[in-house]
Formats: structure tokens, C-alpha cells, sequence
């Protein structure tokens, strides 16, 4: 199973970290969230970066229902994200979060990103989930506000996951691969292609993480039931097990 043949979360003796990531959007939990619960477990992640949380009536309660279900605490992110959502294990240790929402294109959903510093053990980690626009111009330009982002956090170290709306030939796409390890074409482990759930043709979902992060496999996990892939979201999730130093 590539969720179990991944390597389990730990602190090596060197105070590095093995921390596994999955990105995923939720379509704002409208499928079956018993399924989706069911996935993320299976998954057995430190971090959870979705996106597409809900982010309208009641939006905090199925946040945590979704954190309760899947046996982790809320971050930062939601509704005050513009829908990018952070969750985590109690292994980690949360320095600090920041939710940023981007300027608005009249007539287009506004985008946001939920960021966090956090540590497991030595480990210092910057994290940004990200849901970039559907318009070519509107995500070129949030790509590279993402990376202004990943700068601000002041960290060695971060993991940056999200829905890009671009397949890897894209503008966008290929200007995030350009400044950081995309995690995929570094170690893939799982299937490649995200969307559509029912029959997946592209990847427009990925992990990126910063130069001195040691990718041990990423992809779509194949050790989960593939009809709780379907029936949970419109999006596979891509899991990603990393490596990061001591700080």
C-alpha cells in the first residue's frame, strides 16, 4: 500500500524530521464526509493543507467535525482564508499562523492562503496551503505572490500544497517547479494525475517543498479504497513524505 510503504512519521537522532503531507481539496466537504474521513486517516498525516474548506454558514463547525473525525486539531485557515485550511497531528508544536486573503478580480471567487510555522521536535517547518484562480493571469500572479509569501515566513524550511488550477506545462506551475522541489518529479510514489476523482487525467494538485528538504516519495496513495477516493471529493489527495532538518 503507498500510504504504508511510505516511511511513518518520526524524529530521527539527529533531531530531523520525517513529516508526511497531504494536500487536498475538500469541494467545501458536498460529497460524502464519512469517505473523506476515511481517506485522510488512511493517509495518517502531520499536515493536513486542504482546500476548498467550507467557508460560509456554520463554516467553523465542519472544520471541526472534519478535525474530529480524522483525529486532528485545526491549524489555522477557513472561511478567513478564502478557503484554504491547515490541520495538523498533536505532534506538532504551532509558533505561529497567518491567514492572508489576496486582492479580489471583480466577477472571480477570491483565493487567500493559510500559512503556519510550526516544529516537530528540531524541525522548523514553514507551511502555505494555496488555491490558485482559474484565470491564466490572475494565477500567474498569486504564484508569485505565494513565493513573496514563502519568503515572508522567515524560515529555512517549508512545504507549500495546494489546487493550482495548471498542469505542470503551465505558467504558473512551472514558476512554482522553478523555485522549489516539486515533490512528485523528485520521488514519485503513487499515481500522478489528481482530477477528475472518477477518472484522473490531470495533475493539478501537487507538493512543493524548499531546497534542503529530502523528498522520500510523493503521490496520489494507492493504498486507499478507491471507491472512498471517488466518493469523497472531485480531487485525489496527493501524500507526501518528507524529511526535514533540524533547525
Amino acid at each position: 500500500m503507498a500510504t504504508m510503504s511510505l516511511p511513518d512519521s518520526r524524529t530521527e537522532r539527529d533531531g530531523s524530521a520525517v513529516v508526511r503531507v497531504l494536500s487536498y481539496n475538500i469541494r467545501s466537504m458536498r460529497d460524502d464526509s464519512a469517505a473523506l474521513a476515511r481517506v485522510v486517516r488512511a493517509c495518517a498525516p502531520d499536515l493536513v493543507l486542504v482546500q476548498e474548506a467550507p467557508r460560509f454558514f456554520r463554516w467553523r463547525k465542519y472544520a471541526a467535525r472534519l478535525a474530529a473525525a480524522t483525529d486532528l486539531v485545526i491549524l489555522g485557515g477557513g472561511a478567513t482564508a478564502a478557503g484554504p485550511l491547515l490541520l495538523c497531528s498533536l505532534r506538532a508544536t504551532v509558533e505561529r499562523t497567518e491567514d492572508i486573503l489576496l486582492p479580489r478580480t471583480p466577477g472571480l471567487h477570491r483565493r487567500g492562503f493559510a500559512t503556519a510555522v510550526v516544529r516537530f521536535a528540531g524541525a522548523r517547518l514553514g507551511v502555505v496551503s494555496c488555491h490558485l484562480s482559474l484565470q491564466r493571469q490572475e494565477r500567474l500572479a498569486q504564484a508569485e505572490r505565494l513565493m513573496e509569501t514563502v519568503d515572508a515566513l522567515g524560515v529555512e524550511h517549508s512545504v507549500i500544497a495546494g489546487d493550482l488550477n495548471d498542469v505542470p506545462s503551465g505558467r504558473s506551475f512551472r514558476r512554482l517547479a522553478g523555485r522549489y522541489q516539486d515533490c512528485w518529479e523528485v520521488k514519485p510514489q503513487g499515481g500522478e494525475y489528481t482530477f477528475p476523482a472518477h477518472d484522473p487525467r490531470r495533475r493539478l494538485d501537487a507538493v512543493f517543498a524548499t531546497d534542503g528538504i529530502e523528498v522520500l516519495g510523493c503521490g496520489v496513495p494507492d493504498g486507499v479504497p478507491a471507491a472512498d477516493l471517488r466518493a469523497a471529493t472531485d480531487h485525489l489527495p496527493v501524500l507526501a513524505a518528507l524529511r526535514v532538518p533540524a533547525g
